[in-house]
């Protein structure tokens, strides 16, 4: 019996690991903070590449535009960057994660249109605002579904600070007034939001005609020939009656054996 004892408590301190494995796919790693797989490694990946365009076009917008909610909006550019661009590198370290240190070719383009607009000109502010409130369209999405799927605990709330960081730039990139959601090009995400165009279809309005009360009373009991009151209290009785001959005859079996 001792035996057989300690097999089984060997059995269940081995198990857990084993189990935990099993959980694990294609490119995922165990860490203290769960499952680190390639979704999270993207993420990082993603948004350090967001931060090496966006925080320069946050600086051009404070040298070349002279309209103050385009000024405002990259401050919120230039300070929201800064804070992930640190957590970014912090996490990135912890996962052993390569991060990238250049812009991408569509990147690098978007900042050479900025640099390209005339200062002080509304085709500069018009630019600065369609081509980050598209991208920040893009990347909210992609944060949302590793934020769903995500088992790692650090990366989860790392895609949160991330979503709120992103949603605070398209907020104050819509309130320059400048963006154009009729451009699917440039956010092809609207394409999302506009009405349906298939026709309507009006349906005629329902009229009721309300019966009398008494008529309505004189129906119910012509469909079901009784009231329902009454017909409650009938079937009370047979249950009190049946119980009563029940507990009688029990009496008449004790008294005569």
């Amino acid at each position: 019996m001792r035996i057989l004892l300690i097999t089984l408590l060997i059995f269940l301190v081995g198990a857990p690991p084993a189990f935990a494995q099993q959980d694990l796919g294609p490119g995922y790693t165990a860490t203290a903070f769960g499952p680190m797989g390639p979704p999270g490694r993207d993420l990082l990946q993603k948004v350090a590449l967001a931060g090496l365009w966006e925080g320069p076009s946050g600086r051009m917008a404070l040298e070349k535009s002279a309209n103050p909610k385009v000024q405002e909006a990259g401050r919120h550019l230039i300070e929201g960057h800064a804070d992930l661009d640190r957590r970014t590198a912090d996490l990135a370290r912890t996962f052993n994660v390569q991060l990238p240190t250049q812009p991408n070719e569509a990147q690098q383009g978007w900042l050479n249109e900025m640099t390209a607009a005339p200062a002080r000109s509304p085709e500069f502010d018009k630019i600065f605002a369609n081509r980050l409130r598209a991208a920040h369209g893009v990347v909210y999405k992609f944060l949302a579904s590793v934020r769903t799927g995500t088992r790692n605990t650090a990366i989860r709330d790392y895609a949160k600070v991330c979503m709120d960081t992103v949603l605070d730039h398209m907020t104050v990139l819509e309130a320059t007034g400048l963006v154009d959601f009729s451009d699917t090009d440039a956010i092809p995400l609207a394409l999302v939001a506009q009405p349906s165009t298939a026709p309507s279809v009006s349906l005629p309005p329902r009229v009721a005609v309300p019966e009398p009360a008494a008529q309505n009373t004189s129906r119910q009991q012509q469909d079901h020939g009784i009231p329902d009151g009454l017909l409650g209290l009938g079937v009370v009785a047979a249950a009190v009656a049946g119980l009563w001959l029940w507990s009688s005859g029990r009496s008449s079996r004790k008294m005569h054996p």
